[in-house]
């Protein structure tokens, strides 16, 4: 019989790749959540003192929308089915030491993978009994709730964003039109004010070319 290879096992995945820290230091915080439902391990990494604990937290938050929205398994029925660190590419940095010396450091780097199963119905049935009997959700279902309404919040921020964005295009689109117009009326004011000026200015010269012949004939005569 032969097992399943890692990347081939069934469930709903999300990746976080090239993230700035060892593979040994998250595979301490995913050998915490594994087995563990939605709600259970999203408490276990929001109390954790691991810095990686938020990467794996987003992770898992990545995995669980993912199974929502492309599967359609709601994130009650959830848990982790497998999660696991590799090994990502080192960077090589170097530290000045005595004598004329260096010492080198490496930079680790892993890809974080986290693969959400679904519960049995069975299993299912177990937990809601159980919450019935202690009166009150259960860990999966808060975590859910908070989820959701995260994503509603950060919806309605986006569209709020949209909105504004799209009132200040129509503001600018409006400014230019006036502007448009302002310089079209002023255009045509010195158009008509240069006009007015020529007219005027024809108007002296034949005056002074009438005054001119009268003076003339009166010479002559």
């Amino acid at each position: 019989m032969t097992a399943i290879k890692t990347n081939e096992r069934p469930g709903t995945r999300a990746v976080v790749r090239y993230v700035r820290v060892s593979a040994s230091k998250a595979r301490e915080v995913l050998n915490l959540i594994r087995g563990e439902s939605y709600g259970r391990a999203s408490e276990i990494l929001a109390f954790s003192e691991r810095s990686v604990s938020e990467v794996v937290a987003k992770c898992l938050d990545s995995a669980v929308s993912n199974a929502e929205n492309n599967d359609g398994i709601p994130a009650e029925e959830l848990f982790v089915s497998a999660c696991y660190a590799d090994e990502g590419p080192t960077l090589k940095r170097w530290r000045p030491r005595a004598r004329g010396r260096a010492t080198p450091i490496r930079k680790r780097t892993c890809h974080i993978t986290i693969i959400m199963g679904r519960y049995t119905p069975e299993e299912i049935d177990t937990q809601q009994a159980r919450d019935e009997q202690r009166g009150r959700s259960g860990p999966s279902q808060q975590a859910a709730e908070a989820r959701r309404q995260r994503v509603e919040k950060s919806r309605a921020a986006a569209e709020s964003r949209a909105l504004d964005d799209q009132e200040e295009l129509e503001e600018a689109v409006d400014t230019e039109e006036v502007e448009a117009a302002e310089e079209a009326v002023d255009a045509e004011e010195v158009e008509a004010a240069e006009e007015a000026v020529d007219a005027e200015e024809v108007e002296e010269t034949e005056e002074d070319e009438v005054e001119s012949s009268v003076t003339e004939e009166e010479e002559s005569n």
